[in-house]
């Protein structure tokens, strides 16, 4: 099991950590002083104190104190994970729409982040690098798809650079975002973004009201390379048109 462990970091180092969690679809569990706050068919709050949030990538979110086996506050699974800085504060919400419901942790010091890999009790082993899957793919572009012609890598774009630019066998362009391993929701959001970007430049109007939302957006198609993904990530892949390639860096020997 891959685990990332970090003692004492800063609100902004925590929050870098929380980000590549959440792409990777990592379990997350930070200890801390912090505050929580709760939206949504009622309404709760607690004042600062040292609590244990627990991430999982289901959704999940626990709040637990220094007693009792149960939590003190939670989000079921189907819930979504985002972080910021505010205020002098690390904030960590878990949100859902059905019912509309937020759970809100502050934490004012972070005292343990630790992020663990998990893979549904299978052993994950990572070789190779994003430029290692670059390099298969460019070799053999039939790995994405039949008829998928590579035309440029780090393609520049609004919103930041493509990791490969090609098109498929219709012409169509194809957006190809590469992860060396599992990953969640949050790179589906980015490969969303170079997508839009891509569309911005040729002039496609984008009419779709939800930026996450892809499925009858013309003419750029997006694809996720990736070992494999959570189940949220597959779910909004789906949602928005885009394909994933289950793919390893490296060959199996």
């Amino acid at each position: 099991m891959t685990v990332t462990s970090v003692h004492d970091p800063s609100h902004r180092e925590a929050l870098w950590e929380l980000e590549d969690a959440f792409e990777r679809g990592d379990l997350v569990s930070l200890f801390g002083r912090c505050t929580v706050s709760y939206e949504g068919r009622a309404a709760s709050d607690l004042g600062a104190g040292d609590r244990l949030l627990v991430l999982k990538p289901d959704g999940a979110a626990l709040v637990h104190t220094d007693e009792g086996r149960q939590p003190v506050n939670w989000q079921p699974p189907g819930s979504e994970h985002h972080a910021a800085v505010r205020e002098g504060r690390l904030r960590v919400r878990s949100t859902r729409s059905n019912p509309d419901e937020t759970l809100t942790v502050r934490f004012s010091d972070v005292h343990q982040l630790s992020a663990m890999a998990v893979t549904g009790g299978r052993d994950l082993d990572l070789h190779g690098s994003e430029e290692d899957l670059r390099t298969r793919i460019l070799e053999r572009p039939d790995l994405v798809e039949a008829g998928f012609e590579p035309r440029e890598t780090e393609r520049p774009s609004s919103a930041g650079p493509m990791d490969v630019f090609g098109v498929d066998a219709d012409g169509t362009p194809v957006v190809v975002e590469l992860k060396r391993r599992r990953v969640g929701p949050d790179a589906v959001g980015q490969l969303a973004r170079y997508v839009r970007a891509l569309r911005e430049e040729l002039g496609i109007e984008d009419t779709e009201e939800d930026e996450y939302s892809d499925r009858d957006a013309p003419a750029v198609r997006g694809v996720l390379v990736a070992p494999s993904v959570t189940d949220r990530a597959a779910e909004r892949l789906a949602d928005r048109g885009f394909d994933h390639v289950a793919l390893d860096p490296t060959p199996e020997e």
